[in-house]
């Protein structure tokens, strides 16, 4: 069997295997990165938020992703009925990127890889992988091509950003319950041929249907959009009896007063794609010779598009340890990695908990607007949950219920 040796094995090329590994690669660390499928693939996870464009900047990827042209997010849009709340990332609480992108995942993900290809990073395509053992913090990975060849890769350390795949957890039995409930997703891409001029075609929306059932219209570039339904897996499944996933869809774009007109009868470009019961988590996020990152670990809830943004920084900041690592430095991974991702997904974990008890819509949709909220919450929107300076993260476990509280109890106590 052939062997190869490197400094650090990545599993998986998307975007927070390809942070890590151009991350690493231009401190001179010897990277190896195997990917199970053959890009470009379908993937969700197309609405990205301010926070991963520092992540990739860091890595050196934004130029080659800039120079696609990809949509530009400069906010989003939450729609209930007739009232509509508008989020603008340049008017936020603190310091930080003002907009990022909507993407077709397939062509962002291959821009990204063909650009970690053209650093001299050496990417494997189709290449599943098989077992996993450890030596201390050196292990010795078993991965089968495509055309069903064995190797051997020994490396120093495994980042494994795998994403739904879930390598390691499912190899090491790191899998655990996620704390959400369980909720399902139904998705398509559309030709939006009735698309009007300007904003409104371009912007991303969320039309909340029920109070725990949602659309998403994510309009991209190239004139197609991304359109999708969120809601409890026992509603998403009685869309249809029949389990259609395309009529299943169809019959929760009529339940949108908003889009009905614009998306009625619209072909879908693929059969829709069903997501079902798709939080995830794990019991330990890193241990002797590796890190996991990205929704290898943890994936919370698609209703803030945090998931790129958590797959980035975790990729990042495993990159970061191992480097510190690989130079002598000590490196304290409960706390400078678990504890702190822990801390970010507790803040957003809080806020989609309290998306769906209807707290935050409350938030969103009273009026008049508070700005001052507002702009705080935009910054938790934006990604940058690890900025204690704002009170909607410190206080993120009770603010936002007791804000709910106080304003349902001025609702009521108002004269009709």
């Amino acid at each position: 069997m052939i062997k190869e040796f490197v400094d650090v094995l990545v599993i998986g090329a998307g975007p927070s295997g390809c942070v890590s590994a151009s991350y690493l690669h231009k401190n001179n660390i010897k990277i190896k990165v195997v990917e199970k499928t053959k890009f470009p693939r379908l993937v969700v996870g197309e609405s990205l938020i301010p926070r991963v464009m520092d992540h990739f900047a860091k890595a050196e990827l934004f130029e080659s992703l800039d120079a696609m042209n990809f949509e530009k997010k400069l906010g989003a849009r939450f729609i209930r009925g007739e009232e509509i709340c508008v989020f603008d990332f340049s008017k936020k609480f603190g310091e930080g990127w003002d907009w990022t992108w909507q993407v077709p995942r397939a062509d962002f993900d291959n821009t990204m890889a063909q650009e970690v290809i053209r650093k001299g990073i050496d990417l494997e395509f189709e290449t599943e992988v098989l077992e996993v053992s450890f030596e201390g913090k050196n292990s010795k990975t078993i991965v089968k091509d495509k055309d069903g060849n064995l190797k051997e890769i020994h490396a120093k350390f495994i980042i494994d950003s795998s994403g739904y795949g879930r390598v390691l957890p499912r190899l090491l039995d790191l899998d655990t319950p996620s704390k959400l409930d369980p909720h399902s997703s139904i998705f398509t891409h559309v030709k939006d041929i009735n698309r009007e001029e300007g904003e409104e075609g371009t912007q991303i929306s969320f039309d909340i249907l029920e109070t725990e059932v949602w659309l998403w219209v994510i309009p991209f570039s190239n004139g197609n959009t991304s359109l999708g339904v969120v809601g409890p897996t026992d509603f998403i499944n009685s869309l249809s009896e029949n389990k259609d996933n395309a009529e299943a869809l169809r019959n929760a774009i009529q339940k949108s007063d908003y889009y009905i007109k614009r998306f009625k009868g619209t072909e879908f470009l693929f059969e829709p794609v069903k997501l079902e019961n798709y939080s995830r988590a794990v019991k330990r996020m890193y241990g002797d010779g590796f890190a996991l990152t990205g929704n290898s670990s943890e994936f919370l809830d698609p209703v803030f598009s945090s998931g790129v943004a958590f797959a980035t920084e975790s990729g990042m900041l495993a990159a970061k340890l191992y480097l510190k690592e690989s130079q002598g430095i000590e490196v304290d991974w409960e706390t400078e990695f678990t504890g702190y991702m822990k801390r970010g997904i507790a803040v957003f974990t809080t806020y989609v908990q309290e998306w769906y008890t209807g707290n935050l819509q409350t938030l969103f949709f009273h009026q008049p607007e508070n700005p001052d909220v507002k702009e705080k919450i935009c910054s938790v929107l934006a990604g940058y949950v690890w900025n204690e300076e704002n009170p909607f993260v410190k206080k993120h476990d009770h603010v936002i219920k007791n804000m709910a509280y106080l304003l349902n109890m001025q609702k009521e106590q108002s004269p009709e």
